[in-house]
């Protein structure tokens, strides 16, 4: 269903939700949601839902929250054509969303989001919704609780856990746990119906599920389709060595066989990248919102990804290596990315930081092709956290298309770089 919002309506609707969820949530420890990842500062670095209930549960209580987000973007681009449009300085279209979390029963909690406003769809969309269970005292008191003290089960359609980039990445308006502004150029984000087991114990990670490999999901058939289930797994360690020192690595899989799923896994976001009009060109030619993101596009996919996270004090340090491959059948493709983010958080609650962040894609869509596709990107940036639900962040951003594109690719000797303002609110 979709209906048209402007931002002005968002507002309001935003905030009377906020005004209708105070009469369901009270401020008090059996209205905190269970197993929950709060959406403000407190739920910086926080990956799976940990097995600490935080509440208890005495009746059904709805919770509503919501994003803002709002960018001052002054970015040029150039490529060797010379044919983009001119880019000035100026605010882009605000996005917001609009989360409910339910908790249905003891340890049981359901999450919807819509994108109220976002730079791909101008109207209301749903992104997703999930049912977390973390107790099966539904069934019995004390059912599988040996077990349940260490698991959780994960079902809907929505995004699934695949990596760790996911888990720092702008959900559109929700960009607070983002350091910087735009998402890793390869962006390992896609909703899909999927259920997936978690299970953590002294550190411990493993995550396994199974998804239909749809973005759009259809019950039509014809003699084309090849479906074939995605599977994924997560294997990790996570562990607070000690009052000053984090560690947590973990490796993660994902594979699809078919030729007609599987697609989407680095082009599954609906809300559009967070550079506006980087690379666009005049009209009649076509827009593409997601300019500024490498989306493989294979069939046939298996992609890895390792995360490794390092927090000393104020140091923070967060990796990724990711490989994606085709099918020999297919091409035989494959790219690799590489990322590092570096930060420094100070103040006496941690409330600023600074940092940088460099981004490099490189690869083939088939293993013929003569030349490897290479982009970078460098961000340079630090941010505030006025409070604990508003976050001013500021960003110079440089990205090149450096390699592997044809002479008559908009994107041959392609660059963007320039500066970002984005104030953003989360509750």
């Amino acid at each position: 269903m979709k209906k048209h919002f402007t931002w002005f309506n968002a507002c309001a609707i935003l905030v009377a939700s906020l005004s209708t969820g105070a009469a369901f949530a009270q401020d008090d420890e059996k209205s905190d949601l269970q197993y929950f990842r709060e959406n403000n500062k407190n739920g910086l670095n926080v990956f799976e839902t940990k097995k600490e209930p935080k509440g208890s549960f005495d009746k059904v209580r709805v919770f509503v929250g919501g994003d803002f987000a709002l960018q001052f973007q002054s970015i040029n681009h150039s490529n060797t054509l010379d044919n983009l449009v001119d880019l000035g300085s100026n605010i882009n279209l605000p996005s917001a969303n609009l989360n409910i979390n339910t908790q249905l029963a003891d340890g049981v909690r359901l999450h919807l989001r819509t994108y109220l406003s976002s730079r791909h769809h101008n109207e209301s969309w749903v992104k997703g919704g999930h049912l977390q269970i973390d107790r099966l005292d539904f069934i019995k008191e004390g059912f599988l609780d040996g077990v349940m003290n260490y698991t959780t089960i994960t079902v809907g359609l929505d995004e699934f856990n695949y990596g760790d980039t996911h888990f720092r990445r702008s959900d559109n308006a929700r960009t607070i746990f983002n350091p910087f502004i735009e998402n890793f150029i390869m962006d390992a984000f896609t909703t899909e119906a999927f259920g997936e087991v978690t299970v953590q114990k002294s550190g411990l990670i493993g995550v396994f599920g199974v998804t239909n490999g749809k973005l759009n999901q259809s019950v039509i058939v014809n003699d084309q389709t090849d479906n074939k289930l995605s599977v994924y797994g997560k294997l990790g360690y996570d562990k607070q060595i000690n009052e000053d020192f984090r560690l947590r690595i973990t490796g993660s899989g994902y594979v699809n066989n078919g030729t007609s799923t599987g697609t989407s896994l680095y082009g599954g976001d609906r809300a559009g990248s967070r550079y506006y009009n980087v690379m666009a060109q005049p009209a009649p030619a076509a827009k593409n919102d997601f300019d500024g993101r490498f989306n493989p596009a294979f069939k046939q996919m298996t992609a890895l990804q390792l995360n490794p996270f390092v927090k000393f004090r104020g140091f923070e340090f967060f990796g990724v290596l990711e490989s994606v491959s085709n099918s020999e059948e297919e091409g035989d493709g494959q790219f690799t990315q590489l990322a590092g983010e570096l930060l420094y958080r100070f103040g006496s609650k941690e409330q600023f930081y600074i940092g940088g962040r460099y981004n490099d894609v490189s690869g083939k869509n088939k293993a013929s092709d003569t030349e490897e596709i290479n982009i970078t990107r460098m961000n340079v940036g630090g941010g505030w956290f006025m409070t604990n639900n508003i976050i001013v962040k500021m960003e110079y951003m440089d990205q090149q298309y450096k390699s592997g594109y044809a002479e008559t690719s908009k994107y041959n000797g392609g660059e963007f770089h320039g500066f970002n303002i984005e104030a953003a609110i989360s509750f």
